[in-house]
């Protein structure tokens, strides 16, 4: 083993709990791997956002800087799980005396294929708008009104793994924190009837605080519906709840404030990787579709 590339995490109820499990997660790996791989060069620890705005039950009620982030911001004074993380790797790595170095990357929301991981944004919305197709209805905005008009960005996965392995191998790039986004910025306002057209649905935006809904409640009981439209249009086989993250994009939709990373750092290091975030979001569209995982 010579390089370690960490990005797994287990949610839970309470940022106590999330502390708990996941630094001991992290400690199981590196307490086994770093003292008995001598060929062990790198440690990649991926995070994210919270870092520089908390958990998703305190972001907006809690002190936090102004956009845009920066790594050398200081830590929040409130619990969070990546702090544990990154105190975790600190720990274990200054073992080695400098024999093995490491890097922390900093995503924001990842566009991917990732058909059943937790945070799923771009296929849980394909499943919704197949779903509103199916049954007739408008794709309605189910969020708040910064979350839809304000600016923010995201964070293209080939480019997180591009980023990642830059990292681990570039010696400018050691011991160091990084922002990881595509180095542009966009609003929901303007993805939304993009995916309302590769769907061929009606579509409806932000319209008050009173039509603010819950994704999560929205599309309780559409098993059947979702059933329906694998045999109709010959999909891969899944479950609803396999492959959609609501209460994930509930929450990302929820966010009253506007949040948007810096990438000079990365730049000054050598990074000069990005991508156009309308292009990612719609190459991702295809290749849901492409694979037969949404129709």
């Amino acid at each position: 083993v010579t390089h370690v590339f960490y990005a797994a995490w287990s949610s839970h109820e309470t940022e106590d709990r999330n502390r708990e499990v996941n630094a001991g997660m992290l400690r199981n790996v590196l307490s086994v791997v770093v003292p008995n791989c001598p060929a062990l060069a790198h440690v990649c620890l991926q995070t994210g956002r919270k870092h520089y705005v908390g958990p998703f039950e305190a972001i907006g009620k809690i002190p936090a800087p102004d956009p845009p982030y920066t790594e050398d911001m200081p830590r929040l004074d409130h619990p969070n799980f990546y702090y544990d993380l990154e105190d975790v790797l600190f720990d274990h790595v200054s073992g080695r005396d400098g024999a093995v170095t490491w890097s922390v990357h900093r995503p924001t929301v990842i566009f991917g294929f990732s058909p059943r991981s937790a945070m799923n944004v771009v296929g849980s919305l394909c499943v919704y708008a197949a779903i509103c197709r199916k049954e007739g209805a408008t794709l309605r905005w189910p969020g708040c009104k910064v979350a839809w008009e304000g600016f923010t960005d995201a964070s293209d996965a080939d480019l997180v793994a591009e980023h990642e392995i830059w990292a681990a191998v570039d010696p400018f790039a050691k011991n160091e924190a990084f922002n990881c986004s595509n180095g542009d910025v966009f609003k929901w306002k303007q993805l939304w009837p993009m995916l309302a057209e590769r769907f061929g649905v009606e579509w409806a935006g932000y319209e008050g605080e009173d039509s603010r809904f819950a994704l999560a409640d929205a599309m309780t009981g559409k098993e059947a519906v979702w059933t329906e439209i694998l045999q109709e249009n010959e999909l891969v086989t899944t479950e609803l709840e396999e492959i959609t993250s609501w209460g994930f994009v509930d929450a990302m939709f929820n966010i009253d404030i506007e949040h948007l990373d810096n990438m000079n750092k990365s730049k000054e290091h050598g990074f000069l990787g990005f991508r156009n975030t309308v292009n990612s979001f719609n190459a991702w569209i295809d290749k849901m579709k492409a694979s037969k995982v949404v129709p």
